[in-house]
């Protein structure tokens, strides 16, 4: 169990940089929208790659905590499916 959840405190920690290096970037982004709206051409598709990154990761973030408070309400061990989503989930299949 003490490997499980090293696994999981690795992948949230992932996420959470991941999290803030594309808000940041996503900051840039609107700074940079804001001095002139004919940029929306330009830069539209890359904030909302930022965006879809930053659900992606809400959406992970979502599942750990489910598996968790499964795993907690259970007295048993994780699923093979359970244990494939967090091994994918850490080998960065968003």
């Amino acid at each position: 169990m003490k490997k499980l959840d090293h696994y999981l405190e690795k992948a949230i920690s992932n996420i959470e940089d991941d999290r803030k290096i594309t808000r940041d970037l996503l900051d840039d982004v609107v700074r940079y929208l804001s001095k002139d709206e004919s940029r929306h051409r330009e830069v539209g598709l890359t904030a909302s790659k930022y965006v879809e990154t930053l659900q992606r990761s809400n959406e992970q973030l979502v599942k750990i905590a489910g598996l968790i408070q499964k795993n907690q309400s259970k007295d048993v061990g994780l699923s093979d499916e359970d244990k494939e989503d967090i091994f994918s989930m850490i080998q960065g299949d968003k």
